[in-house]
Parts: C-alpha cells; sequence; structure tokens
C-alpha cells in the first residue's frame, strides 16, 4: 500500500533505519478499521493507509488534508471554497454542494471523535500517527452518513518515555510549515502528556488587476493581493493509568485560521474544450475585499477505557465549536457584463459566515478482549450538532451609488441536527483459516432548519414566500456481512456485502434570493466488494486487490439554480463498479516502490431528472452535449437537461499513483536519499451533465525529494518539490461565468526534521 511508499518523502524513520533499509522485507501494518488493532492483511474491509510522516511530507509545500487526494486508490478530494471546506469523495460517492449545512456521504473521524459539519472536517492534521481510508459503507461501527466510506486520522499519543518530533520547511511564495510534537511521562507510567503544534503561513502572491476602485474601497490594480494564508494549531494530551485496568485520555485542541478563499477564474476556460487560458497568478476581482476567510475553532475529548478481563468499556465524550466566515467574488471578477461598463456593481460576490457551532458527541461502547474465536462488541452514539449561520449575496455588500444597493439582502439559519444509534459487531473464527463477521446499526437522524431573518428589499419589505422551519427526520438500519478466508499465511481473500444509510438534508441558502428551501429524502446504498491481500516474495511484495459494485437508491444530489445556488433533489439511482489495488515492493535492498490503481464506471439513472445547465442572461454560455429544454423565469431563461446516464460528479475513471526511493547508505549511521511520487486522474465531470467544457482529462502531478538523513533516521535535511513540474490542472468551474479553479502552484524549498527518542 502507500505506506512505505510516501515513507519515500518521510522527515524521519526509526532508529533502525538503516537495518531496515538494508532489507527487503516490509514491516507489518496495524489498522483499527474495525475499531481494534489488527494487521490490515487479517481485515476483511478495503483499507488504504498513510503513515504520519509520509502525509508530513506531502504537506511539506504548505498543502492541507486535501493533498491526500489520490494517494489512495479510490479516494479524491477537491474544494471550491478554500481551505475551510474540504469535499470527498470514495469510490465516487461524494457531495459538489457548497452549502455550509451541506451532508457529507464521507465521514471524517479524528481520534474516534466524528466530524459532521463541513467546517470542522478542515480541521488540520498534525503530528499524526496514521490515515486510515476505509472504502465503502461503513455504518455498522462508524454510523449514519458513510454510504462512501470514512477518512480516520489518529494523532500520536502520550508515551512512558520522553519522544519528541519536529519537521519544518520554508518554500517559494514565502511558504512556511512546521508539525511538532513533545511529550512524555509526568509521573512514571501513571500520567502522561504531549504537546503538538502546526503552523503553516504563506505569503500572498496574486495580484489583482482590476483597473479602479472596488465596491470596498481598495484600489486597484495591486501586486499580491491574495493567495497566502496563515494556519495556527495547538494540541494538548493528557494520559493518565491509576490503575492497570483504567486508562483516562484528555485531549484539547485550537486552530486560528486566516487565509484566502478559492480564487475563480472568469472566462478561463476555452468554449468549445476544457482548454484553461487564464494564469495562475492575477484575476481582476471588483469587490469581495480580496476573497479574505478566517475561523476560530476550539474542541476537547475524554476517552475513558475500563478493563474488566473479558472485556472493556469505553466512553468517548466530545466538544467541538467553531466561527468564522469566507468571502469571495464568485462571479469570477471582471468580464463581459461584471463589472457594467468598467464600474463595480457588487452582483458577484457571496459570503458565507457560521456566527456559532456546537458539536456534542457521546459513544459508549463494550467489547470482549484477547484472541478467542469469538469476538464481538457493542455500543451507543447520541450526536447533536446546532449552529446559526448567515448568508450573504450581491447587493447587501453596495456601499456607494448603485441603483441596485440593497443592505438588508442577507438570510440567517438556525440548524439543528441530532442522531442516535445502537451498534453491534460479531466476528467468528470458524475454523483456522475462515472468519465471518456481520455487524448491524439502527440510526436516527433528524435535521431542522429554521429562517431566523428573511432576505429584505431595500426599502425593508419581507417578500419572502417560501417555508420559515423544515425538519426532516428518518430512522434506518446499517448492517454488513464479510467472510475472511486464509488460503495460506501469505494470501487470504475476502468478500463483503454492506447497507449503508445517509439521512435527509436540508437546503437553505436559497432563501437569501427569496427562494424556497430545498430538500432531498435519505439514500441507501447496497455495497458488494471481493478481494484478495498478499504478502508474496519472500515478504518482499505487499498486493492487496478489490472489485466492486454498489447501487445508491434515491442518490442525493446537487445541482445549481438561475442565482447560481445549490438546489438539493433525489434521483432513482446511481450505480457503479470497479477495483483498486496496492502494491508496495523491496526488490533490492535501499529501494522501495509503490503504486496504486483504481477504476470505476459510474452512473446516474433517472429519465425524469433535470439539472440546469450554464446560462449567463438567457444564453448558454458553455457547449451542452445532450438536448435542452428552455423555461421562462423569472430573471430571463432558464435551460435545462437530462442527466440521466451521466456519471457521478468529481468520480474519476482512473487514478494512477507511484512513488519510489532510493538510499545509498553514506557511514555507519547515515543515506543520500533520493524519492518521487506521480500521480495521474482520468476523466472526472464536475457537473451533473455532459459538457465539452467542465471536465478534466489525463491530469497528473509529481513531487521529488533529495537529501540526507543521520544518526539513523535522527534528523534529516533535503530539498523538496511539489508540482514539479508546475501543472495547472483544471480541479472545478464556475459553470455560469466558465471560471476555473486550479490545483496549488509548484513550491520547492528546503526542509529539515528530527526525531528524539
Amino acid at each position: 500500500m502507500l505506506t512505505s511508499a510516501l515513507g519515500a518523502l518521510a522527515f524521519g524513520v526509526a532508529a533502525n533505519a538503516q537495518e531496515a533499509a538494508d532489507s527487503t522485507s516490509l514491516e507489518e501494518i496495524i489498522v483499527t478499521a474495525e475499531r481494534r488493532s489488527v494487521n490490515l492483511q487479517d481485515t476483511p474491509v478495503s483499507v488504504g493507509v498513510v503513515a504520519g510522516d509520509q502525509l508530513r511530507a506531502i504537506q511539506g509545500g504548505g498543502d492541507d488534508i486535501i493533498s491526500l487526494s489520490g494517494k489512495v486508490p479510490s479516494f479524491y478530494a477537491e474544494t471550491t471554497t478554500g481551505r475551510i471546506f474540504p469535499r470527498f469523495y470514495i469510490r465516487g460517492l461524494g457531495n459538489i454542494d457548497f452549502y455550509l449545512g451541506a451532508s457529507q456521504p464521507v465521514s471524517i473521524i479524528q481520534d474516534d471523535v466524528v466530524l459532521e459539519h463541513v467546517v470542522l472536517k478542515s480541521n488540520p492534521v498534525f503530528d499524526v500517527q496514521q490515515v486510515e481510508v476505509l472504502r465503502g459503507p461503513q455504518g455498522s461501527l462508524f454510523g449514519r452518513n458513510t454510504t462512501a466510506g470514512i477518512v480516520k486520522f489518529d494523532t500520536i499519543r502520550p508515551s512512558e518515555t520522553f519522544q519528541g518530533r519536529a519537521s519544518a520547511s520554508y518554500g517559494t511564495y514565502g511558504t512556511t510549515t512546521f508539525d511538532g510534537g513533545i511529550g512524555g511521562p509526568i509521573a512514571g507510567d501513571k500520567l502522561m502528556f504531549r504537546v503538538s503544534a502546526l503552523y503553516q503561513h504563506r505569503d500572498d502572491w496574486v495580484d489583482n488587476t482590476f483597473a479602479g476602485t472596488s465596491l470596498d474601497g481598495t484600489v486597484t490594480p495591486r501586486k499580491n493581493a491574495m493567495g497566502g494564508f496563515d494556519e495556527k494549531d495547538a494540541r494538548l494530551q493528557i494520559l493518565a493509568k491509576p490503575t492497570e485496568q483504567l486508562t483516562v485520555l484528555a485531549s484539547a485542541h485550537v486552530r486560528n485560521y486566516e487565509g484566502t478563499s478559492t480564487l475563480f477564474l472568469r472566462n478561463a476556460i476555452k468554449k468549445g474544450s476544457n482548454v484553461v487560458t487564464a494564469p495562475r497568478d492575477s484575476v481582476a476581482y471588483d469587490e469581495a475585499h480580496d476573497n479574505p476567510q478566517a475561523y476560530d475553532t476550539k474542541g476537547a475529548s475524554l476517552n475513558v477505557a475500563y478493563d474488566f478481563g473479558g472485556m472493556t468499556l469505553t466512553s468517548i465524550s466530545a466538544y467541538e465549536t467553531t466561527s468564522g466566515y469566507s468571502r469571495g467574488d464568485t462571479d469570477g471578477g471582471a468580464g463581459a457584463n461584471f463589472p457594467v461598463g468598467g464600474v463595480a456593481n457588487g452582483f458577484g460576490q457571496s459570503m458565507g459566515q457560521v456566527r456559532d457551532l456546537d458539536q456534542l458527541t457521546q459513544e459508549i461502547r463494550l467489547a470482549s478482549n484477547g484472541e478467542d474465536r469469538l469476538k464481538w462488541q457493542v455500543g451507543a452514539l447520541y450526536f447533536d450538532s446546532r449552529d446559526t449561520t448567515d448568508f450573504y449575496q450581491r447587493g447587501y455588500f453596495l456601499n456607494t451609488g448603485v441603483a441596485a444597493r440593497n443592505p438588508n439582502n442577507w438570510v440567517r439559519l438556525n440548524n439543528l441536527n441530532t442522531s442516535w444509534a445502537l451498534f453491534g459487531q460479531v466476528s467468528y473464527k470458524v475454523t483456522d483459516a475462515l472468519t465471518i463477521t456481520a455487524g448491524a446499526r439502527d440510526t436516527y437522524d433528524a435535521k431542522k432548519t429554521r429562517l431566523a431573518k428573511t432576505s429584505l428589499t431595500a426599502a425593508g419589505a419581507d417578500t419572502y414566500a417560501g417555508r420559515r422551519f423544515v425538519r426532516l427526520s428518518d430512522e434506518q438500519p446499517s448492517w454488513d456481512l464479510s467472510a475472511l478466508y486464509e488460503v495460506n499465511p501469505d494470501l487470504s481473500v475476502y468478500a463483503r456485502v454492506a447497507k449503508g444509510f445517509r439521512g435527509p438534508t436540508i437546503q437553505g441558502r436559497s432563501a437569501v434570493f427569496n427562494s424556497d428551501f430545498t430538500t432531498a429524502d435519505s439514500e441507501t446504498i447496497l455495497s458488494w466488494e471481493a478481494g484478495f491481500k498478499s504478502v508474496l516474495l519472500d515478504n518482499s511484495l505487499r498486493l492487496n486487490a478489490s472489485a466492486f459494485t454498489y447501487k445508491v437508491s434515491d442518490i442525493q444530489l446537487n445541482g445549481n439554480d438561475a442565482n447560481g445556488n445549490g438546489v438539493l433533489f433525489n434521483a432513482d439511482e446511481a450505480k457503479a463498479y470497479g477495483m483498486e489495488a496496492d502494491a508496495e515492493w523491496r526488490p533490492i535492498a535501499n529501494l522501495t516502490l509503490t503504486a496504486g490503481l483504481s477504476l470505476l464506471h459510474s452512473e446516474i439513472n433517472d429519465k425524469r431528472v433535470y439539472a440546469q445547465v450554464c446560462a449567463l442572461n438567457s444564453v448558454v454560455v458553455c457547449t451542452v452535449k445532450t438536448p435542452t429544454i428552455a423555461i421562462p423565469g423569472a430573471f430571463g431563461t432558464n435551460y435545462f437537461t437530462q442527466i440521466d446516464g451521466q456519471p457521478l460528479p468529481n468520480a474519476p475513471e482512473y487514478n494512477l499513483s507511484f512513488t519510489a526511493r532510493y538510499e545509498l547508505p553514506v557511514g555507519a549511521d547515515g543515506k543520500l536519499f533520493a524519492a518521487t511520487d506521480w500521480n495521474k486522474q482520468g476523466y472526472t465531470n464536475f457537473v451533473l451533465y455532459d459538457t465539452a467544457e467542465f471536465y478534466s482529462k489525463g491530469n497528473f502531478e509529481g513531487g521529488l525529494k533529495l537529501g540526507y538523513e543521520g544518526g539513523n533516521g535522527a534528523y534529516e535535511v533535503a530539498l523538496f518539490g511539489r508540482n514539479i513540474t508546475n501543472e495547472k490542472n483544471l480541479k472545478g468551474v464556475i459553470e455560469n461565468y466558465m471560471a476555473a479553479v486550479y490545483n496549488e502552484p509548484r513550491i520547492v524549498g528546503i526542509s529539515l526534521s528530527a526525531k528524539l527518542r
């Protein structure tokens, strides 16, 4: 897998690194995909693994968790709302909605705490031990809204010995990164601590070429107006073991982030093709005050476990809170119509602001201990999330001399999401070779949205005619059944069938244009997969592969209305099939090679559903390949087309990754090394319908690292490059404005790291 693979880029290794490098034997990988510590090869689930050192190496150029995209087969990530709103996809399933209350079918778990709100999912991961990507429905053990799978981050915990690690880098655009942690005993093996910190910075590097004064009073053009960020995070963990039976882990973290939201490049896509023409380092924005965004987040958790001998009772209590905003020139700046006659008009900017969000979770789990033939666990989960969110659009920001000025054009929504679940799993070793595992979960999920303030006219009149309160709820079972058969000690085969459930969803942002809420009912998935896990060639090659197929019934989809707002709806179904494979190989001492491959075919099936296509001022601006129908609207003609037979959006048809690392021993405890990693992505449609423009095909990126590691892995110094060929890949679009979203630019620099053990 991509375990030692991206270790090709790692900042440090264990003290026995030299000995390990001289061998061709692979190290065992332990995962917790079944809420127990199990060898990856003995887990009847398709799991991708990235070690902490590997992740830090990837993010040494200032990247956030989006950088995991493509590093694990069947896993994709992107954003059109900056670093505070990542969107994740597994096996093609995800959600392209940019609404702050959007529901995603990929769940994020950090230190056994589920992070549901899209802003919380952006919490940076630092001082990490390991990342696990669990592909396919995980509803039995990890709850609702996991129809696609989960991404599980586990941080380095306090230890009984004094340990520390730190990595730092500096590169292009002043990109600076520090990721470190240190800890050890306070009172022997009874009380321990660990303090961890992350700092990331990038200078502003994108010019604003708009000739004039923007609506917020900013004089342009200006050099280096936007594009930078400052990320500051810290975490404290206290681990207490007052008795041999009782373990208490308390954790608290804080985040302070300020940066630039996604930059949309208007008319960057050439009509008739997906060729992008606009430069990456300049925009022409007449509004939105340089696209700022900022968030402050705090959280704490308490993990208490008591060992009764034959079983362990675990309680996980957690609280998360955040507030902040993201503002953007969403029409992509100056174009044929905006600004009108060279005059800024404010019609293209918007802002989402979470005034306050609170998430409370409580999980209790009782699990058997030991290596008996029968293993079991049962538990319960309570989830409560509530927030107050404001949406501002267009006229609210106008502040001088425009007839359409409307300072009341914003709405406030109060959202509440509560859920509870009862779950259990049983695993039985029928023979020494055959293990059967079954799990089930009953989940209740309820959402409420109340319109606390409507969008008023300039005169202060309330003309909103839609619903002001919506409540949706559902209760459904999830389950899975798997079998793992050990053909021999080096080869196992497995099969798994699973049913997942994602609760109903409410989209309230459209009220900012006096449009009614849109909603989507629950979706369910039935997934089948089979695969093998093998260790070959005297433990020098690890090769795992799986094939899958699934059907999502009443799939929740998101399109756009005439104002560019997301519109929720259900389609009858979506079907997909594909495969994924991971390989890690040490053909000779000091050389590690890895490869990952995923193939996917997905298709939406519903002849009744139409999606609104790219149109501006009643004119279709892109090349729609399927027939369209015209429907008159309040602000002109709208155009729609069928989506039956179309692939799921942001679902790459294939993804191929490759890494290599070669080490040359120097002296008794050092080595020179060269490492590279590459990723290539197949056809990926960004929207629900078929166009000549809104897709990518053949995107690729590469990384390179050259350095010296000394002291048997105690320290390292290296030169690195991310996106070393400076590819300008299309990653997203704003349809009505033919606007493009690009990948990160090339970053080159120097990195240092050290470990203390």
